[in-house]
Order: C-alpha cells, then structure tokens, then sequence
C-alpha cells in the first residue's frame, strides 16, 4: 500500500492503545475507487481503541477531517492526539457541521392545518382563473367598440405557431390512432360478422370524441406549455413590469391574442386530425375487414349525423379557450426564478390536461342524446 494512501492502524488489541491515523486524508485520495468503504470499515473496527493519533497523517483537508469527525459522532473523542494545523481544521469542520434535523412528527392538527392550505391554495387560483376570464370578457368588448387598435398581428402570429406548425404531429398521432382503433375493432367484429359497423364505430368515436380531446391534449402539451413559458420569461426578465410601467395591459396584449388565436385554431386542428384518423381507419378497414374505401366514404355521412361535427367543433373552440387562459393563469403567476418557471409549466400541462378530460366528458354527459 502506498504512503500517501490513507488508512487507519488499529493498536495490537482492543482497549491496549490508540488507533493511528496514516496517509493522506484529502479529497483527491478518498474519491478513489472503494476508499470510502474501506476507511468506514477501518474506523469501526477501530473504534474500542483508547483513543487516535493524528500525528502522523501526512495530509489532512476538510473532507478527511469531515469523515473522521462523522464517526467520531461529531464529538470530540479523548484522548486524541493531533498537530496544531489539523487541529484548526477539526475545528472549523465542527463548527460549520449541522446536525440533521430529526424529522417531524405527522399529526392530526398538522394534516388538518396542511389540507386547509391547499384549499386556500386552490381557492386563490380559482378566484385568479375567474379574474382572468372576466378581464378577458372586457377586452373582448373593447375589441368590438374599436377594432382599429386589436393586437391583431399577434393574433396571426400565434395562429401560425398554433395552429400550422402543429399540423404534422396532430396529423401523425391521428392517423396512428385510427389505425389502431380500426384493427382492434375489426378483430370483435369479425365474431359476429358485423364488418360494415366499423363505419359507426370509427366515425362517432373519432368525430364526436376522440379527435378533438387528442387535438386538445397535444395542444395542451405543445402550445400551452410554450404560452407559460413564454410569460414566464417575460416574468424573468422583468418585461412584465416594464409592460405595467408603459401602461400596456398585460390581458389586452398577451391573453386575448393567445386566447384568439387558440379558439380560432382548435376547430380546424379539431377537423384536421379526426379526418387523419379517419384516414388511418379507412386503410386499416380495407386491409383487415376488406371494407373499401368508396363503401366507407359514403357510409361515413349515414352512420355519423351532422350534430356530432357540431358538438366536436364546439367542445373544440372551449378547449382552445380553456388551454390558453390557462396557460396564460400560470404564467402570470410565475415568480422571477427558474425553479418557478419550471414548476409553472409543469403545473399549466398537467392542469390543461386535466382539465380537457374534466371538460370533455361533461359535455359527453349534458349532450350524451345529440346525434346519436
């Protein structure tokens, strides 16, 4: 073993003298490989000793000093022997040690105390969300009485953004879907040779749900996260403030556009997507049921009637609304810090999620006799 290594000497026999500190205790010698198990297992066994001898350990750094004093339960041990160097830096190790806190001790009051918070919590995002809602009704008026002075740029901008950059990825996982969906229900029908109902089945299921929650959901994903984090950083860099200074409204200039824009796009990604599952369907019909496609194109406008393309662009425009006053929610309340703005986004995905499904499966309940 080399000099420099660091180790501990244990005397001939438990309780005959003191254990001896060797080598060098520094952190470029104790991050090698399995030195650290090593050194713990040394300082056990030598812990019925008398007492330990510092003297001749060549080297000594605060990482050495910070194991040893670890183990000695972060007490001085007696007897010790050690140079006046080492001293000081067993000194400042002890010094600027904190002890674990002990951890604490869940009751009924504490539970209790903590469910109130997180109502309160929600009631203050709750009564935020209806703020922004109601100030984005205002502006909406004010857009009416003189649309000469409407964002209108940036509501063509997020349109584009929104709106066509998401086409190739809504148009992907539409298809996938309905292809999917086509094989799996072709494989039940086949039992009881009902081919010709995969055209109802893919048609009410895709048009009236499954296209525009899928539309929502990846919306939710890709723009709304990008609309938090967009305000966020508007946050971070104080352009928000700067905005207040000017006298620009930040519901006028950064909520009702993104709101536009997103109300104005999710009908047409809506459609957009169910035709690509629909498209998908079809193929997968032909191959699987041998349904051809002329049959299944002009079976479509029997088995799905024209209230079910309404209720789907209607439910459409809600969550686009919904999506980015969320959006928009959680990036106005990001604080001026990276942690938050991380935490921000996290929060509006999953909140714009969650709430798409909530949204959707009430509407599948209040207008479950619409077209069917």
């Amino acid at each position: 073993m080399h000099e420099s290594t660091p180790r501990i000497e244990p005397p001939a026999a438990p309780g005959s003298g003191r254990a001896r500190v060797l080598g060098s205790w520094t952190a470029a010698h104790i991050a090698e490989r399995d030195v650290v198990a090593r050194l713990q297992a040394e300082l056990k066994a030598a812990s019925a000793s008398d007492g330990w001898d510092l003297k001749e350990a060549t080297q000594l750094d605060h990482v050495g000093a910070q194991l040893l004093w670890d183990h000695w339960g972060q007490t001085w041990p007696a007897p010790l022997d050690m140079l006046a160097p080492q001293k000081a830096v067993l000194e400042r190790v002890a010094r600027f040690t904190v002890k674990p806190r002990p951890p604490r001790k869940t009751s009924w009051l504490r539970s209790y105390l903590s469910f109130g918070e997180a109502i309160l919590h929600a009631v203050d995002h709750g009564k935020a969300f209806v703020r922004l809602i109601g100030q984005l009704a205002l502006n909406l008026g004010q857009l009416v009485r003189a649309p000469h002075e409407g964002p209108w740029r940036d509501v063509s901008g997020h349109l584009y953004r929104i709106g066509a950059t998401a086409l190739p990825i809504t148009a992907l996982v539409g298809g996938l879907i309905g292809i999917v969906l086509a094989y799996l229900t072709s494989q039940q029908l086949k039992q009881f040779g009902a081919d010709a109902y995969i055209v109802n089945i893919l048609g009410v299921a895709l048009i009236r749900e499954l296209g525009p929650m899928l539309a929502a959901i990846l919306i939710a994903g890709r723009s709304g996260s990008a609309i938090t984090a967009q305000i966020g950083v508007m946050r971070v860099t104080d352009e928000l403030d700067a905005m207040r200074v000017m006298g620009i409204s930040h519901s006028f200039r950064l909520v009702m556009p993104r709101a536009m824009a997103l109300a104005l796009a999710m009908p047409l990604i809506s459609v957009w997507t169910t035709l690509c599952a629909l498209g998908g369907g079809m193929i997968a019909a032909d191959i699987s049921l041998g349904i051809t496609p002329t049959y299944f194109l002009t079976a479509l406008p029997q088995a799905v009637h024209l209230n079910n393309l309404l209720l789907a662009t209607s439910k459409s425009i809600v969550f686009g609304i919904l999506i980015a006053l969320i959006g928009c929610h959680f990036g106005l309340r990001i604080k001026p810090d990276t942690q938050s703005l991380g935490e921000g986004t996290t929060a509006s995905v999953v909140t714009s999620i969650t709430v798409v499904i909530l949204v959707d499966a009430l509407f599948a309940v209040v207008f479950k006799d619409v077209g069917i």
